[in-house]
């Protein structure tokens, strides 16, 4: 890639007097909100910089970004004054924006728009009139430069999660923006894919004179690029003083919790919930919002059916169902001999695939972007078909947590989104209102799905499947844009659930989680699973992948 005119402020380097970013004043309200999101925030990066803002689900990270975009911009009240490289934001038409700010969205689904992967890199450019000769070299510079010439002629919709985020970061350097910032970057990359990102963001930042700011909630990874790191809580920023002290890991659990495996590091302990409140979770414990019905010894007697699935792994209104389930520890959900592709054209993504995922537990999927973790959570959930082999799931009933949490969203509050399926399935809204408080919602319910942080959305997502009560509930990246609050509630769902017999499939790019939350982790190569183990000993000598 061609370096930036280096004689602009482009190239001025970290600590100079003039900022890239200049926010004074700034206050935001999402409309319906009780309270704004930004309250007086003042917050100035250098130009150079290499900047690392963290905090909590919902605390406004997405939002301060977006702001500083025009064409993204959120509706709602606003006031203060926000400034890129000293020009006032709101005075930026499209080029300007184009050619000062390049942004990268938490999920590329919401970015990318054009069918192949060589149209995309060509969008931007095509839109700000480049010539066509200009255009073909910035997007071989920038091709090169990530990676992409193997896929640079594949549709979009065939890439994995973590190849869409690629495509999605290459295209909008193709624009050579000034200031780069970018909304949990590497939430869906693979250990060894997150480090080649990161290292090609450390060669944008470095080589480029490019100003890089990463909303995180995983900022470990990049402490050793980051040159500061800012705090956003209470809708104020302040700067983190000591950046080293991001780095440590982020415990799930402390204590010990009798009957959560013996493999895991932190086996048989107490839970902590996001309100700081303890649980002791043992197999025969369960959290208080699903208690009703729990007999001793016994898993929790649900009292109905469940609704069937439609094509998104969603339940449909066809068929009557009356909420949650009678769920017993039933026999295993397992894939034989599963071989599977997109079209005929297209490489075979499941190849003889055999697994047996058993009942009342927690499975892992991890692997490399595009080994096939997803394509096998579609076949589970009867959204896909496989080509050859079988499919034999021992639950009656499955729901589908896709990448995109959007997928699952269709009205027009979190109130409606939860009470969705509610006269089919005959629950009442206090019990939604349960469900939401227990997944960190309270407070939200006339607040718009796509008002709603990232992490937000997809609490939001989990809430609406969880009211139904599927006995087979597969994730797609639950722990996506989620806080270590919000991950602690996610792990206290989802070993509830297995514990009332249902069972959990999830990929997750999360070896944290996974570790200290799985009850098995497999790992998917080549379209195959290549090995499944306990925790312990899958990380016990794993030169790469480890948590």
């Amino acid at each position: 890639m061609a370096r930036f005119d280096r004689s602009s402020s482009a190239g001025v380097a970290y600590g100079s007097a003039a900022p890239a970013i200049e926010v004074r004043g700034l206050s935001f309200a999402y409309p319906g909100a009780e309270a704004p999101v930004l309250d007086g925030l003042d917050w100035r990066v250098s130009q150079g910089a290499f900047a690392l803002l963290v905090g909590g689900t919902g605390s406004g990270k997405s939002t301060l970004l977006s702001l500083l975009k025009p064409e993204i911009a959120p509706a709602g009240t606003r006031s203060g004054e926000l400034r890129v490289l000293g020009e006032p934001v709101a005075d930026m038409d499209v080029r300007a924006s184009a050619e000062r700010v390049g942004y990268v969205f938490q999920d590329p689904e919401n970015q990318i728009v054009c069918e192949t992967v060589w149209h995309e890199m060509a969008f931007g450019l095509e839109n700000l009139g480049v010539s066509r000769d200009e255009m073909r070299r910035r997007v071989a510079e920038t091709s090169y430069f990530f990676g992409l010439e193997d896929w640079l002629h594949r549709d979009t919709d065939t890439l994995s999660g973590g190849r869409k985020q690629l495509l999605s970061l290459a295209a909008v350097l193709a624009l050579r923006p000034r200031v780069l910032l970018l909304d949990e970057p590497t939430s869906q990359l693979d250990p060894v894919a997150e480090k080649n990102f990161l290292h090609a963001l450390f060669r944008v930042n470095r080589e480029l004179g490019c100003t890089v700011v990463v909303a995180t909630h995983q900022p470990r990874p990049m402490l050793e690029y980051a040159t500061c790191a800012y705090r956003i809580e209470g809708g104020r920023v302040r700067e983190v003083a000591d950046i080293a002290s991001l780095g440590h890991r982020e415990e799930l659990f402390s204590g010990e919790v009798p009957g959560w495996g013996g493999s895991r590091r932190a086996k048989n302990g107490i839970f902590s919930n996001a309100g700081g409140q303890q649980s002791s979770l043992g197999p025969r414990a369960a959290a208080p919002s699903a208690n009703k019905g729990l007999k001793s010894g016994k898993s929790v007697e649900f009292e109905v059916q469940i609704l069937p699935q439609n094509d998104s792994g969603a339940p449909s209104r066809a068929g009557g169902c009356r909420i949650f389930p009678k769920m017993h520890a039933g026999s295993a959900t397992t894939l034989a001999g599963g071989w599977f592709r997109y079209d005929r054209v297209s490489g075979w993504v499941l190849r003889g695939l055999d697994a047996e995922f058993s009942a009342g537990a927690v499975h892992a999927v991890v692997g490399g972007n595009g080994c096939g973790k997803s394509t096998m959570l579609s076949v589970l959930a009867k959204t896909a078909k496989l080509q050859r082999g079988r499919m034999m799931r021992g639950a009656a009933s499955a729901a589908l947590l896709p990448q995109n949490p959007k997928a699952l969203l269709v009205a027009e509050t979190v109130r409606d989104e939860l009470m969705e399926w509610a006269s089919t399935c005959g629950y009442g809204e206090d019990i939604a209102r349960e469900r939401a408080v227990s997944l960190g919602l309270a407070g939200l319910g006339e607040r718009h799905p796509y008002d709603l942080s990232g992490g937000q959305r997809q609490l939001l997502a989990l809430a609406k499947l969880l009211l139904i009560g599927p006995e087979l509930l597969l994730l797609d990246e639950p722990t996506k844009g989620l806080d270590l609050a919000s991950r602690r509630i996610i792990a206290r769902a989802l070993r509830d659930h297995a514990r009332a017999g249902g069972t959990v499939i999830m990929a997750t790019h999360d070896l944290d989680f996974a570790e200290q939350v799985a009850d098995d982790i497999a790992m998917m190569f080549d379209g195959e699973i290549a090995c499944m183990e306990p925790p312990a000993d899958f990380f016990a000598d794993n030169v790469f992948y480890r948590a």
